[in-house]
């Protein structure tokens, strides 16, 4: 009796991992695949000339657009992030009755948002009724609003997942609210954070039709000027180059994108170095 209930086990745990096997190999592959794909296609483009001359004419530099990228994801990293972890601190620790239903109401409708009605909004409000023109702050606050209900959620689930015991500890060595939330909420919940944070500017990294709204294009470097500038910016190279005929273009459309990818590589292995420096100061912190 006991022999085959063992086996039924064995064969349901054998069962078990040879589903998880596949699933990832579903996931991992198609991954591989696209990696492989643009590195395959982008190696013809990739040269000392692509970090070092702009998108003028017929070349395959994308300097500007690589730091137009840059600094379109600084400003989403500021003004998103800012405003998400606030928002989501207050849902988490401070939002009572009518004002947490409502602020919870508006930050689901903007997650189910299409991008390219942010951009249209941003282009008939922020370009067209402000004077702003296509810009870096146009194109900072489209991509914020896309991105910032991640940021909201994640951070509110962060702290909300707390033990309790952390809020009665403090409580019971007499800190303050303010106190408890900056000295020991934040700094336990920091990996969560960061996640939703790194998912927020891995979303805006490929983005595209906000961007198209608010902040055009230019074969110049990018300005610090918040308004009337225009911002070159990867995504709006892979777009307009793949659109085009000749294989260069396409291996230029191929650099942007394995750059994206560079870069996104570049967000996830700084949030994971982030959120593990976190664990390791909350664990010396429970020591």
């Amino acid at each position: 009796m006991t022999q085959p209930l063992s086996r039924r086990r064995s064969f349901s745990d054998r069962l078990f991992w040879a589903g998880c096997g596949l699933a990832f190999l579903l996931i991992a592959a198609p991954a591989v695949s696209v990696l492989i794909s643009v590195f395959h296609q982008a190696l013809p483009a990739i040269g000392w000339s692509t970090f070092t001359q702009r998108t003028v004419g017929s070349g395959i530099g994308l300097q500007n657009a690589i730091l137009g990228s840059l600094l379109l994801l600084a400003g989403v990293a500021v003004v998103a992030g800012t405003v998400g972890i606030g928002a989501g601190v207050y849902l988490a620790e401070f939002a009572t009755g009518r004002s947490e239903k409502v602020l919870r109401f508006f930050s689901e409708v903007l997650a189910g948002m299409p991008s390219i009605v942010i951009g249209y909004i941003g282009y008939v409000t922020l370009v067209i009724e402000f004077h702003w023109g296509y810009s870096l702050l146009a194109a900072v606050i489209a991509l914020s609003v896309l991105v910032m209900p991640y940021i909201v959620k994640t951070t509110e689930v962060a702290l909300r997942q707390l033990p309790t015991a952390l809020r009665e500890g403090a409580a019971g060595l007499g800190m303050p609210r303010s106190s408890t939330l900056g000295r020991v909420l934040m700094p336990a919940a920091t990996p969560g954070i960061m996640s939703g944070l790194i998912v927020a500017l891995a979303i805006s990294t490929g983005e595209l039709a906000p961007l198209l709204f608010t902040a055009g294009f230019t074969d110049s470097n990018p300005s610090l000027q918040l308004f009337h500038h225009p911002v070159p910016y990867l995504t709006n190279v892979i777009f307009t180059d793949l659109s085009l005929p000749g294989a260069r273009a396409h291996a230029t459309a191929a650099a942007a994108g394995l750059l994206s990818l560079i870069i996104l590589i570049v967000l996830i292995a700084l949030g994971r170095l982030v959120a593990g420096r976190a664990r390791r100061n909350t664990a010396r912190m429970s020591l």
